[in-house]
């Protein structure tokens, strides 16, 4: 008997039939969620190979160390203040946030950009709405954890040194608003950057540029502003870059010494305008992430 008559004897076709899917179905809320924390995870290189993880924590790391040293100092010294204010201190390791938000945006993001994922996303019960609204909490929120953890740590290392309860209490609570609105800025700015290019390493750059480049090149024509003179033209400057934005608001709404040259910050008239100009970058930042995300084929 041939070979192809003996498999068709052997071929059998069974009716395994159909059933009904009975589990739970947990729709787009879930799935938002499940976004979030994985996405919440791989901005520390949670989930991921060992490589990942080497950035993230070096630099988390990084922005903890100076705290833990000025606690230090506060203690075996006796000094009756913090030697950096808690608002101050996201300003001056503005360099690690930016180096931060750099490399793990485009990680966010770029990925589902260049492998063409975001179709996959929304087969399923989520839109648009939802991944931007995951990526953007996701990403605020490693902010706020990176810049939020060191504050914690003086907040506590000021109580052992016996400084006044009340007073570092509302100082805390005033460092933790500015770094909430720092990761929301941060965060919204450079992943739209992140959005326009599949490109991890374009991405990096451009964030690198828009966020730590600018501040040099704002507090640079800052310090020409100060030694001419123009003390007024030295707070509208600060309107050019993300990191002075926030310097500006917290001057003016949140009891911080400018870091301005010469500390000439905004007042609170002016700093409504600097408290506007940041809103408006955090609401126009998600709605330009909604305007890309719109288009599902990518």
């Amino acid at each position: 008997m041939p070979p192809e008559t003996q498999t068709q004897q052997r071929a059998e076709i069974h009716n395994i039939g159909y059933r009904h899917y009975d589990g739970a179905r947990l729709g787009r809320a879930y799935a938002r969620r499940s976004l979030f924390s994985q996405s919440l995870r791989g901005a520390y290189g949670l989930g991921r190979s060992a490589k990942s993880k080497v950035a993230p924590m070096l630099l988390a790391a990084v922005m903890c160390v100076p705290a833990l040293i000025l606690v230090a100092v506060t203690v075996v010294t006796k000094q009756n203040r913090l030697p950096v204010e808690y608002t101050r201190y996201a300003v001056i390791m503005q360099a690690v946030i930016g180096l931060y938000t750099a490399a793990q945006a485009p990680q966010s993001v770029s990925r589902d950009l260049r492998f063409k994922t975001i179709p996959l996303y929304f087969s399923r019960p989520i839109e648009a709405a939802d991944y931007v609204t995951a990526k953007f909490a996701a990403m605020a929120s490693a902010l706020f954890a990176l810049t939020g953890v060191p504050l914690v740590i003086l907040y506590v290392g000021a109580l052992l040194a016996k400084l006044d309860f009340a007073d570092q209490t509302k100082a805390f609570a005033q460092g933790l608003v500015s770094v909430a609105l720092l990761s929301l800025l941060f965060a919204g700015i450079s992943l739209v950057v992140a959005a326009l290019t599949p490109r991890r390493g374009f991405g990096v750059a451009a964030v690198i540029a828009l966020l730590t480049i600018s501040y040099g090149a704002v507090s640079t024509l800052q310090a020409i502003a100060w030694d001419q003179g123009n003390t007024g033209a030295v707070s509208w400057i600060g309107l050019f870059s993300p990191i002075t934005i926030i310097d500006g608001v917290q001057t003016a709404f949140l009891g911080a010494t400018s870091a301005y040259p010469g500390g000439f910050g905004p007042d609170a008239k002016a700093g409504l305008l600097f408290l506007l100009v940041l809103l408006g970058l955090i609401a126009g930042s998600y709605g330009l992430l909604l305007r890309r995300y719109r288009k599902v084929g990518l």
